[in-house]
Parts: C-alpha cells; structure tokens; sequence
C-alpha cells in the first residue's frame, strides 16, 4: 500500500471486481462504509474515477481510496473494459456491454459506444474496410449481451427472422421488495411519452405496442428480490417498466420508481441468448453467469435479512 497526500493506494495482487476488492482491503470496516467511498466518487482505478461495483479490477491495478472533497477528471476517450467479446466467428460477434454505455451513438460527435469500440475491434484486426452491424440494442443503463453482425446480408437475415431466430432471451434483475406471485407473466401495452421519454403500461391496448415478459423469483432478501425475466417481445424498456408495475422496480432506477440504488446503477443485465446462427443454422447458446455485484448486493440483503 502506498500512502499519499489525498488517500491511500492499493496494488491489485489479482483479477476482480471492484467492490469485492474493496471489501478484502478494507476487512475492518463495515460493507455500507465500504459502499460509501463509491458513492462518493472516492475510489479511482489507474487514476480514473468509478462509481461502479462491478467495475473490473485486474492484477497490477492501481486502487485509490481519496479523501473526500479530492476530485478526479476521468481520462477522456477511456474505453477499456466497456465491453468483452464472448464469441467471434467470420459472420458474427456477441459481446458483453458494462453498464452506462451506449449500444449505438444518439448522434454525438465523438461518443463512445459499443457500436464504435466493436467498429475500431474489426478495423485494427481485420483492416480499414472492415465493418460492424448491430443485430439488436439495450438501454445504455443495463449491462449484458448484444449480437453484431460482421456484414449488412447477416444482420438483414437475423432481424427478419429475429423471432423465429431468437430462441430465448433472459434477463437477470435486482428488485425493490418481494412480489405477490412467485412466478408469472405480464402481458401490458407501452407507450412512450415523446416529451418525457418515459414509457407507460396499459393492461388494455392503447394504440401502444403489445409487450409480454415472463418473470421468476429466484431468491428473496430482506429488502430486495432477485428475479429473473424471459422476453417474448422486446420493447423499449419493456422490463423495467413490467417490473414497476408489480410493484417492485429495478432497483436504482429512479424513472419507474426505485428508492434505493445499492449498485449504483440501474440492476438489470441481460444474462443469456440463445438463437439460431442465421448462417450455419447451429443453435448458438450465451450465458454470462450471476454478474458478481448482484450476488454481492443479494448477500448483503440476506444477511440483513438473517439479523
């Protein structure tokens, strides 16, 4: 550990994520304390500033815990980490965003996303003609899977046949408090406001579109539920808005209600995907696991919930 002016500063002697890190280093303080440095913008790793729990922590990486009021700007251009390549063959690449990155730019000169960090991917590796195509999108918010094409035929071959393509699609979710059902399905119309960009349900058709999102409790805390949700429709913030309505919203997302926001950020990740290869026809199978700092925010709660 090396000690400075404006906090203290740790090695990594090992692969990671960030809030486990910090509850090893930091074994002498209570978790909410530990939690707290994050919160406040007082953690940096490699000199750049993160808020995130489930932020990657590699051996040989610089920690910093900083005294509170010690700002850092974060490194403009930072890319690294945003996104992790599971699968790559000649036709396609399945990667996995972080949270708090754009699938596709909204128009911005310069804005990073994983459109652009998948589009920089194929040109260092396969030459400046190389291309992108993005089969399908999520909210910047959530974390998890996305499918990108390495040619416009491939792509126009899986959205065109994107149901019959596209097997199963799970996503996990941390919720505020327990639902009254265990298991089961919400079938609702959604519109969204122009203005407000926020996306309301009817249980009758409004002229919206029709959304349908299986969900199942997989295990209960004291204060929170993790669930996870199947999609048979994909729309614009279709689970998170499904999820309010039972009552229980995604925990960190202020939009549809949530209170609390243990993650520091919105806790939905799209977990699996399961589709046809639109080329050789194999059944291509993709699952992520549990994401660390859900099992972590649910061991908390556990705990909590034991005491």
């Amino acid at each position: 550990m090396d000690r400075h002016n404006s906090g203290r500063t740790y090695t990594a002697d090992k692969d990671s994520t960030l809030l486990q890190y910090l509850y090893e280093i930091l074994a002498g303080q209570s978790r909410s304390s530990v939690k707290a440095f994050l919160t406040h913008g007082q953690i940096t790793v490699n000199g750049q500033s993160t808020t995130a729990y489930d932020h990657p922590v590699r051996k040989g990486d610089r920690i910093s815990i900083l005294e509170k009021g010690v700002m850092v700007r974060k490194r403009g251009g930072e890319k690294d980490g945003r996104v992790k390549i599971v699968f790559e063959d000649a036709w396609l690449l399945v990667v996995d965003k972080r949270s708090g990155i754009l699938s596709m730019s909204t128009g911005k000169e310069g804005e990073v996303t994983a459109y652009s960090l998948m589009s920089d991917y194929v040109k260092r590796m396969h030459g400046k003609q190389a291309k992108v195509f993005i089969v399908h999108r999520i909210d910047r918010e959530t974390s998890g899977l996305i499918i990108f094409a390495k040619d416009e035929k491939t792509k126009m071959k899986l959205q065109e046949n994107w149901n019959d393509s596209v097997l199963e699609r799970k996503y996990c979710a941390i919720l505020e408090g327990h639902p009254s059902q265990h298991e089961g399905t919400v079938h609702s119309w959604l519109k969204e406001n122009p203005k407000s960009l926020k996306v309301t349900s009817s249980p009758e058709d409004n002229g919206g579109k029709e959304s349908v999102t299986h969900f199942r409790i997989l295990s209960e805390g004291r204060s929170y539920s993790l669930a996870e949700f199947e999609l048979e429709t994909g729309r614009k913030h279709q689970i998170r808005v499904h999820a309010a309505s039972l009552g229980c919203p995604v925990t960190g997302d202020r939009k549809y209600g949530a209170r609390e926001n243990p993650m520091g950020r919105i806790a939905l990740h799209a977990r699996s995907i399961v589709f046809r290869h639109p080329v050789s026809g194999k059944t291509m199978s993709f699952d992520t696991g549990l994401p660390n700092a859900f099992k972590a925010v649910m061991k908390d709660d556990s705990a909590e919930k034991k005491d």
